[in-house]
């Protein structure tokens, strides 16, 4: 523990010197007594270490010293491609390998692009997590990257969530993605199909079929994870499997696959202009494109694929007065229901007795979907 401390001591100092105490002693994670404990151990091992005193004083190298302890370990490479995303670093336990990589790489660069990181982190930053949803890293995630990347294989208990019930997985955990806040295990399992099992299979289980064993990649939410045991074992990737066209694959299969129902709509120029930002977007475009030709009032028709009525009816309803549902009549019917007790709100004056205008209309509003500093 200390050897590695003193090795990051003389790479930050490599990197930024002069440092003071202070602030070697927050990177370091130890106290002000500790790093001159510390400088003191590196002089005697020959490592020129010298303190200036004085308020601009601190820690620095003598004679442009450079230590050649600067190669990257693997894991600090693989975690140094990952170091756009601070917090999913964070979340798989690598913050400190990134951390140590970074070091090693500014440590080997010349002081003139010595800055590089800083100034990149300035201009930069991804944050993955969807609005309004507290980022929340799954107790298991850590385990689970730790077995994607040394390709072991791990016995996992997995809540399904059409039902909730418990099931337990071998599995040979390929890759991670996080998606909006949720991260996703994207492994190969071997699975078994018997010709004997009666009725319909489940979704996520083998189909009936002759007596054999396949294999194939699949998706698993890593929070709905209860349990994961990762053994010695290794298994063989398979080279040829490429993350993230899999992922753009299995997730246009599931947006379509939960598209189940349709509803007929006429929609203004203003609601074909803002329907794909209501209903999802490849839905929308695919609907648009085989419309009907605008009509004699300006508006098009379109048969749009949705995922029920309850949440076509939450979707159409953004759209307000730019689109009508024409079919099916209950969905049209919710909508009239809505209209009306609009209409019932809107026709009397509001508060400050202005017609039509109450405390939410006031100027100046910031709407919640568009963030902060949203227009």
């Amino acid at each position: 523990m200390r050897a590695a401390r003193l090795i990051k001591m003389v790479l930050l100092l490599q990197s930024r010197q002069p440092m003071t105490a202070a602030e070697l002693a927050r990177e370091l994670e130890v106290s002000e007594r500790t790093v001159t404990r510390d400088a003191q151990a590196l002089s005697e091992a020959g490592v020129p270490v010298y303190a200036d005193r004085g308020r601009a004083g601190g820690y620095r190298l003598v004679g442009g010293y450079r230590t050649r302890l600067t190669g990257l370990a693997r894991g600090e490479a693989e975690a140094l491609f990952l170091s756009g995303v601070p917090g999913a670093l964070r979340d798989m336990g690598l913050e400190d390998a990134a951390s140590a990589a970074r070091l090693k790489v500014s440590a080997a660069l010349l002081p003139a692009v010595r800055d590089a990181s800083r100034t990149a982190a300035q201009r930069f930053h991804l944050d993955a997590p969807a609005w309004f949803r507290e980022p929340e890293a799954p107790a298991l995630l850590p385990a689970v990257a730790e077995a994607v990347w040394s390709d072991r294989r791990i016995t996992a208990r997995y809540r399904r969530g059409e039902d909730g019930e418990e099931v337990v997985r071998e599995l040979e955990p390929y890759g991670l993605v996080l998606k909006a806040g949720v991260w996703y295990l994207c492994a190969r399992a071997a699975e078994h199909a018997s010709g004997g099992g009666p009725g319909p299979h489940r979704a996520g289980e083998a189909a009936p079929g002759a007596d054999t064993v396949r294999r194939a990649h699949r998706v698993y939410r890593v929070d709905r994870l209860t349990a994961v045991d990762a053994g010695e074992e290794r298994f063989a990737r398979d080279e040829a499997f490429d993350l993230p066209a899999f992922w753009a694959e299995r997730a246009e299969q599931f947006a379509r696959s939960i598209l189940r129902a349709e509803v007929v709509v006429r929609l203004s120029e203003e609601g074909v202009r803002r329907l794909a930002h209501a209903v999802d977007p490849a839905a929308a475009r695919e609907a648009l494109a085989v419309a009907a030709p605008v009509d004699e009032h300006g508006r098009r028709t379109v048969t749009l694929p949705v995922e029920s009525e309850e949440v076509a009816h939450a979707q159409l309803t953004a759209l307000g007065p730019e689109a009508e549902v024409l079919a099916p009549a209950s969905l049209r019917a919710r909508l009239t229901r809505d209209a009306r007790r609009l209409a019932g709100l809107y026709g009397t004056p509001g508060p400050a007795g202005a017609e039509g205008t109450g405390p939410a209309g006031a100027e100046g509003t910031t709407g919640a979907a568009g963030g902060p500093g949203a227009g």
